[in-house]
């Protein structure tokens, strides 16, 4: 009997420290009755109620643009041909973002996007894929017109951007990265003149903080409403080649101004006064005794040209501006359509806003004198 004692002992101190460690400190056994009481084996979830579920106005607008402007939303890709000094002709390909315009398959796009192109896809949003054929581009502007067979388009709403705020919300639809029907919200950071990094100047580009990526290219940029009011055409990157919150668009005006040419013609008629002149500022104002602060002085007309036709003077007096010869004597442009001209650029602001053919009221000192002209805008020939 002595000879267990010692083995009793040892299993009474195994089994107090069992309970302590496994009960004492909140262990769970089989063993334990509350366990064959409340474990039922399932696992419970909270979940929300319905009402929880409920969308706020923002998301309703970020679903119902996205829902309009969706369908109208394409893919292009262009192949172009690129000679390797081993491999001789090789395809390139390039991807991008266009939009349908109208119910006959005309697509606006970049110009950049198609640039070089031999062959142009287009996938349209339910992923059937059509041959596309370029029909105007419009490098200046970096736009581009293609078009496409299928039936039972849906065409984008083009709005104004005339109007258009900073800080109001504008969305982007497009296929970064090959991703299609991605869609990314932002505002209107600024409203600002930019050139493209193929030296295409952009007037009062839609500046976004909208994410812009490589393949948003000629995507539209869309106001609450779900209209266009830009066309996506630039980012600035953080080196890599990827947004950096800094993202550039058309305005939605400038191509309406030349959808017409692009698509009767293939290309855009430049509409022009037929001027060639200089810009004057205060301190030249002042030594040439004109009556203005700031203008574009007419040094030469066109012959056959608007500004000519209309009865504009150039100059007569020869005189030097450093070592470039000048004329001086012509009429001073102070304004179009009561805009204020200061200088070159000013003038080719309005003309990007304009058509040839339109009519428009230029405002110019003839020596002291003011005086208003009607003039129907010709089509430019390398002049103002």
């Amino acid at each position: 009997m002595r000879s267990l004692r010692p083995l009793i002992w040892a299993a009474a101190l195994a089994a107090a420290f069992f309970f302590y460690t496994t009960y004492r400190h909140g262990g769970s056994s089989p063993l334990n009755p509350s366990n064959w009481l409340t474990s039922s084996g399932k696992l419970e979830l909270t979940e929300a109620s319905p009402s929880a579920a409920s969308l706020d106005s923002e998301e309703q607008t970020n679903i119902a643009v996205y829902k309009k402007v969706s369908p109208s939303v394409v893919n292009v890709t262009s192949t172009a041909v690129s000679f390797n000094f081993f491999y001789g002709l090789v395809p390139q390909k390039g991807q991008g973002t266009g939009f349908v315009i109208d119910k006959e398959g005309h697509i606006l796009t970049n110009y950049h996007v198609v640039e070089g192109a031999r062959q142009v896809e287009v996938t349209l949003h339910d992923k059937k894929k059509y041959k596309a054929e370029i029909i105007g581009t419009d490098q200046a502007h970096d736009l581009a017109v293609v078009k496409i067979t299928a039936p039972n388009l849906t065409p984008a709403v083009l709005g104004d951007s005339r109007n258009l705020s900073v800080g109001q919300f504008v969305y982007a639809i497009g296929n970064p990265f090959g991703l299609n029907g991605t869609m990314t919200r932002g505002i209107v950071s600024s409203i600002r003149s930019v050139e493209s990094p193929e030296g295409a100047f952009i007037d009062d580009a839609i500046q976004t903080d909208a994410a812009i990526n490589p393949g948003n290219s000629g995507g539209p940029l869309l106001n609450s409403h779900g209209e266009v009011v830009g066309i996506n055409a630039m980012i600035t990157t953080n080196g890599a080649g990827q947004s950096a919150g800094v993202g550039f668009a058309i305005p939605i005006n400038t191509a309406k101004a030349v959808l017409g040419d692009l698509v009767s013609l293939g290309r855009v008629r430049r509409p022009a006064l037929g001027i060639n002149g200089i810009p004057i500022g205060p301190e030249l104002a002042s030594e040439l005794g004109l009556p203005a602060d700031n203008g574009v002085l007419i040094m030469q007309v066109t012959p056959g040209g608007a500004a000519e036709r209309a009865g504009l003077h150039g100059g007569n007096e020869r005189a030097y501006l450093g070592n470039t010869a000048i004329l001086l004597g012509g009429d001073l442009i102070v304004a179009i359509d009561g805009l204020e001209i200061q200088d070159l650029q000013d003038i080719a602001h309005v003309m990007n806003n304009h058509r040839t053919g339109d009519t428009v009221t230029v405002s110019v000192f003839r020596g002291k004198q003011k005086k208003d002209f009607k003039i129907t805008l010709g089509e430019a020939r390398q002049q103002a």
